[in-house]
């Protein structure tokens, strides 16, 4: 514990909280402050559990008050994890997890610390759905804050354009509501700019229609790999919005639908992923299906079931980063190829390639993302267990990336990536949005105390 919190203070943030106080050394410490991305190793003097609106308050007053950094925890996924800091005051919001469902209204509330699982799972019954993460253990707060992109982007826009209303704990632990009519400023700022602000602490979002998914996985050996990107990004670039997915190398893992003698072997998967049933999908994925495939997974799945399909363990090391393109013509595509087979053995790396468009393209102009317009991105996912790999799997990501850039935008999907200086910060965002987001900053948080973020710094 930081020498400063006195043992007096941290009884009164105790008794003030409904939820739970963990401190180092105390039972449940090194679980609380254990992150996705298992390269993260840090120590922070309190973890505030916080159970209310309140508790949250209490606990910035807290930290401010005893000089701590502060940070917010909601899912933990960041791959530079930035919601566990040392010595730092967490407001870790897991605890508050409900998801209240509106079928009539089609909206649905959801607290600060839930995760897509608790928000898909609870719109299941009704047959409706937002755009969400790729994973069910993402958090919905930063996941939604920072933009949102998601399997179901193409139809029902980024989760943020989603976004109707926001609540929010500032740093001077007051509650501030921002929607279309109230702090419009604020609730502009929150379609994209993160976690900046303040601590939200539910997020109310539009629903939309969706009575069947289905999907289809097909697997080829490296040396079709080329034709079959370019067959796939014919298909998508003419598909309905409906359809969404992507394109993935990576070395086949242990799993049932993997014959044995594939087991380890780097493979190119297309997936298509789809708001209708699985027939429709199967007459658009024909072209593939041609190629004879190694596996073909294909059947109707339900929503949340295909959220989680695709979950990767907590605790591998990580490293993400993304590009942004303008185009992929063929020489991109053979770029693509080129580089997934390079993927450093033994690591379990994807190298991943997103189609947008659609309702991403659509979506509001004036928001800070201006990824948006990109028609694909290309996203290298690192993922690894023995530190021994990590110079090779972290320069096999910047290697993906270098290729990338004779066709990138120049702009970046924060959530994709971790800490990449300043100037990515400012890419992420675009330049001018940055300087508003900026002033918005300044209104809101003029110390900086929301600082461990792709951090938008105040304006003087």
């Amino acid at each position: 514990m930081a020498p400063h919190v006195s043992e007096s203070a941290l009884a009164g943030l105790v008794e003030d909280l409904a939820g739970e106080v963990i401190t180092p050394g105390g039972p449940g410490y090194d679980e609380a402050r254990a992150l996705h991305n298992g390269m993260i190793d840090r120590r922070p003097s309190v973890i505030a559990q916080c159970a209310t609106q309140a508790d949250v308050s209490n606990a910035i007053l807290f930290g401010r008050e005893a000089e701590l950094p502060i940070a917010v925890r909601g899912g933990g996924h960041s791959v530079a994890g930035t919601s566990m800091i040392d010595g730092a005051l967490i407001v870790d919001l897991r605890r508050m997890h409900a998801v209240v469902v509106d079928p009539e209204d089609m909206t649905v509330r959801v607290e600060g610390g839930a995760t897509m699982a608790h928000l898909d799972h609870a719109c299941q019954p009704f047959h409706v759905a937002t755009t969400g993460g790729r994973v069910s253990t993402t958090g919905v707060g930063g996941f939604t804050l920072g933009g949102g992109s998601g399997w179901m982007e193409r139809k029902f826009g980024l989760a943020s354009d989603n976004l109707l209303a926001a609540d929010l704990i500032t740093a001077e632990g007051k509650h501030v509501h921002a929607d279309a009519a109230e702090n419009p400023e604020l609730f502009w700022a929150l379609h994209g700019g993160g976690g900046n602000f303040g601590v939200a602490t539910s997020l109310t979002l539009r629903l939309h229609d969706l009575p069947e998914t289905s999907m289809a996985m097909l697997f080829f050996l490296p040396e079709a790999a080329p034709e079959v990107v370019r067959i796939y990004r014919d298909l998508l670039e003419s598909a309905p919005d409906g359809v969404g997915g992507g394109v993935i190398y990576l070395p086949a893992p242990p799993e049932p639908f993997v014959p044995e003698h594939l087991v380890g072997k780097l493979l190119c998967g297309t997936l298509f992923t789809y708001a209708g049933p699985v027939a429709e999908v199967r007459e658009l994925a024909a072209p593939l299906f041609a190629l004879n495939p190694v596996i073909e997974m294909v059947s109707d799945i339900p929503y949340a079931d295909l959220q989680s399909m695709l979950d990767d363990p907590p605790g591998l090391r990580n490293y993400w980063s993304a590009e942004y393109l303008s185009e992929l013509p063929d020489a991109a595509v053979d770029a693509y190829c080129a580089r997934g087979e390079l993927i450093p053995p033994p690591t379990a790396c994807q190298h991943v390639l997103f189609p947008l468009g659609g309702a991403v393209a659509a979506g509001p102009s004036d928001h800070p993302i201006p990824w948006r317009t990109a028609p694909w991105g290309v996203h290298p996912f690192a993922t690894w267990a023995d530190p021994a790999d990590d110079d090779r799997a972290i320069q096999w990501v910047r290697d993906v990336r270098a290729d990338a850039k004779p066709w990138s935008t120049g702009a970046v999907y924060l959530n994709f990536i971790g800490s990449e200086g300043e100037r990515r910060v400012v890419e992420g965002f675009g330049a001018d949005n940055y300087r508003r987001l900026a002033r918005v900053k300044a209104a809101h948080d003029p110390d900086n105390v929301f600082r461990y973020n792709h951090n938008i710094a105040p304006a003087p």
